[in-house]
Parts: structure tokens; sequence; C-alpha cells
């Protein structure tokens, strides 16, 4: 079988003798998926012009050497742009012209060997008029989000419906034809939006700008970041909102709390003497501890790098209740832009089906930010089992806390609720009782109006504890 694509919903592909011709004659509407039957055509063709053009090894040999320079295995992109004037392969007069059947099939053939895990490709400026030949990239680099076909010869936006299973998040177009055939802009984004839904950027420009009540974590002050107690204050103000989102909001919020270019990894520790070591399963799997991952292939792909896949790495990760009171925090290290600290403390956490306490120590480093409070350009995440000796440690609460005989509506679960409101909110209990009775005693929803309050600057100063 030769020249195999797939064109929508179509898989077609030229085969050379009658003896394979009659079986698939025979074979049609006798194979089925899981809904329906699967017809079988057969219809003479001339030769492809991908199978009187194909590369020699040798070729191929160099092609792929000079794929492998192009590619950065540490944000997984892939430049090809003006591949036809790479020097490599101008000098071994291997003439890859990516508006050929053959050369594109080439260089996919490539790509789904050594570097399916490819986030980014970048065809800028390679003359390409259609789009059939990179169809096939679907099925060979599935993982594909950012795709650049700038300053092509793009004429027909319907080209782009041979690319819509792709998951794109970015995509580049300008300098193609087909972007000077729109009436406005409007309807340019609404036609690229019917073929990419998930799409957030076209062109390099946000489609969804940010609502004025997303959760973000706010500055709490204007002033400057110098001195200790205004840095205490700060990574004090930073950790209560993110762990409040991280515990009882949508992680996926927190993309903006992190770089574009972050880095997040997760290690585990334990040893014979825990009491449950396959506590940490949920986290073991997930492990990217030098000691034990040697493989480096692996140790790559188990660090997260950019904010959406570490959210999307967060989100997958068993839900969690912190212990803020706790919490210990070290900084080592700052600047007028670069904080380090790391903060180690106790949680409750789902592992297994099960309600287990777990240390954690998390360094972080990260930078002010025009958006958010701090912006995170590194995360590393230890987690540990805690022997039984500490677990009645966990989630004491300093304060009195009401008792069941003045409070005898208050069930066990809206004692915890407020308790643990008041430890990441830092308001004070009566306060916490009030913010969730008023929205259904629904946590997360109350977390949401009390962190678009205070952005807002609507919560009165006696309602907080006071930090000492």
């Amino acid at each position: 079988m030769d020249s195999f694509h797939y064109i929508n919903n179509e898989a077609q592909f030229f085969v050379q003798d009658a003896v394979t011709e009659s079986a698939l004659k025979e074979v049609s509407q006798k194979v089925h998926d899981e809904n329906r039957k699967i017809p079988t055509f057969v219809n003479h063709s001339a030769i492809p012009y991908s199978i009187q053009n194909h590369l020699r090894p040798e070729e191929m040999e160099q092609i792929k050497l000079t794929l492998n320079k192009r590619y950065d295995a540490y944000t997984q992109s892939l430049d090809l742009q003006r591949l036809q004037y790479d020097p490599d392969l101008v000098g071994h007069d291997i003439d890859m012209i990516l508006n050929q059947r053959h050369c594109m099939a080439a260089i996919l053939q490539i790509i789904e060997k050594e570097f399916p895990e490819v986030f980014c490709l970048n065809l800028r400026n390679n003359k390409l008029y259609q789009l059939d030949d990179l169809s096939d990239i679907i099925g060979k680099a599935p993982k594909i989000k950012i795709l650049n076909l700038s300053d092509n010869e793009l004429k027909m936006a319907l080209e782009l419906q041979k690319l819509k299973e792709l998951k794109l998040e970015e995509l580049w177009l300008e300098g193609n034809p087909l972007c000077s055939t729109f009436s406005d802009h409007a309807a340019y984004v609404s036609l690229i939006l019917d073929c990419f839904p998930n799409l957030l950027r076209l062109d390099g420009r946000e489609l969804y700008p940010r609502a004025v009540t997303e959760v973000v974590l706010m500055k709490p002050c204007k002033e400057s970041y110098q001195g200790p107690e205004l840095l205490k204050n700060l990574i004090l103000y930073f950790l209560q909102q993110y762990y409040f989102i991280y515990d009882y909001g949508d992680r996926h919020t927190l993309i903006n709390v992190y770089h574009e270019k972050a880095c997040f990894s997760l290690s585990t520790a334990f040893n014979s003497m825990d009491p449950d070591p396959s506590a940490l399963y949920d986290y073991i799997k997930n492990n990217r501890n030098m000691k034990d991952i040697k493989d480096s292939y692996l140790r790559r792909k188990l660090l997260k790098h950019r904010n959406r896949t570490i959210v999307d790495a967060l989100s997958m990760l068993p839900r969690t209740q912190h212990d803020f009171s706790s919490f210990s925090i070290d900084m080592w290290f700052h600047t007028d832009t670069m904080i380090s600290f790391a903060v180690n403390g106790l949680f409750r956490g789902e592992s297994n089906s099960q309600n287990l306490m777990f240390a954690f120590t998390r360094t972080f480093i990260v930078t002010p930010s025009m958006t958010s409070m701090l912006c995170i350009l590194n995360d590393q995440l230890l987690v540990k089992n805690i022997s039984p000796l500490n677990v009645h440690t966990v989630f004491t609460i300093p304060g009195s806390i009401p008792c069941s005989s003045c409070t005898p509506t208050l069930s066990q679960l809206q004692h915890e609720l407020e308790q643990a409101f008041s430890s990441l909110s830092g308001m004070k209990f009566e306060w916490c009782r009030k913010c969730l009775e008023e929205n259904g005693w629904n946590y997360t929803r109350a977390a949401q109006v009390f962190l678009i309050l205070q952005i807002q600057g609507k919560i009165p100063k006696e309602a907080f504890k006071q930090i000492t």
C-alpha cells in the first residue's frame, strides 16, 4: 500500500496489483467500526505523483538530519520556514518544495517517527497553495497546538477545513491571499473559529479578552515590593489566594498565574517505614525525581512546560485541602524583578479513593506581573507521606472555633467549610459563615465571590484576622 492519506473522514490509498484490488472489493461492507459498516470503493487511477517521485534513502537521511537541527526538544517546536532554501539541503541538491506531495509526505513521515510529540509547527514561507498533503499530519502528530502558515499562497479559507481535526490553540495566517477576502476582521475571526473552536490566538492576537470578573490573583497594594515586611505580606497573600483556587476552585483558572513559558515538575519521597507507601500512587506516576528516572526522554516528558500544559497537569492531580496554619515559608533570594521562596506544609488529599494526609514542599520562582500579584516562572512540588505522630496537627486552625452548643444549626461539614474558608481567605469566622450562607454553602461560588469583592476593595478591613 502506498500514498496513504486521510481526507474528510475517508482513507485514500494507492495499490499496484489486481489481487489486492479484488480483495478490497470483497471486504466492502464486511468490515465495521463501533457504529457502522465501512464501504470500500475501488477506482482505476494513474500512478500518484508522490509515488513517481520517491526520495532516495540517502536523501531521506539528509532531510532527517536537517529537521533534527530545526527541532527544539525543550519547547517541542519544529521550525520549517523557508525549508527549500536550507543550506544543508541545497548543498546536497535536494529540492524540498513543500507544495509538492512527495516532499510533504517525506516531511510527515519523518515527523511521525522522530517528532510525534511536536507541539508547535512553523511552515511559514513555503509557497503552500493547498493543504491536502498537510492534512495527513492529523494522525501523525495530533498534539500540535500551534501552527504557523503565514506568508504562503493560500487563497481560499476552505483549505483550512482540511485541518479542522487538529485541536489548535494558536494559528498564524497573515500574509496569505485569503486574509484579504473578508469584509472585516470580525468575519475573518468568525470563519476561522468555525474550523478551530478551541483557538485562543489568531495571528498573534488574543481572541478572548479577559472578562472583568475573571478570577486572577491581584496585587493587594500599589507599594514597592522592597522591604521584608511587604515581601512577607505579598507572599502570604499570594499563597492564600493560590491555594484558595487550587483546593476549591477550577485549577485551569490558574493559567494566568503562570508565565507562558513556565515549568512545573512533581517529585515524591517515601521510605520503607511509611505507613502506606501506595497512598502516593497518584503522585508517583508523575514523579520526576532524577534519582529515580534514568531515562532522559521520560524526564523531559515529565517536565511540564508552558502554562496551559501545567494547569492541565495540575487539574489531573487529586483534589486537596491545604492547612494554611501549617505553612512555613523560606525566602532565600529576591531582587526587584524576581523572588525565590519555598513553602512547607500539610494537606489532606484524595488518593486511591481515600482521604489521606500528606506533607509537601513547593519551591516557587516568581516575578511581579501586570495582570496578577506574582507570575510563576518555575514551580517544583515535592509530596511525601507523613507519620501518624503528625496527623493530629493537621487542620488545627488557631483562634476560637464556635462550639456546637453555640451554633447548633451548623453541621460538621459546614464547620469544616467555615474553618477552611477562614484559613485560606484570612477572614474571621463570622464573616466566612456569612459569605458561605449567602452562597448556599457552595464553597466554589463563595470563593469566587470573595475574590471578586476583594479585588474591587469591597470587603472591610475588620473582616480579616490580623496576620502576625
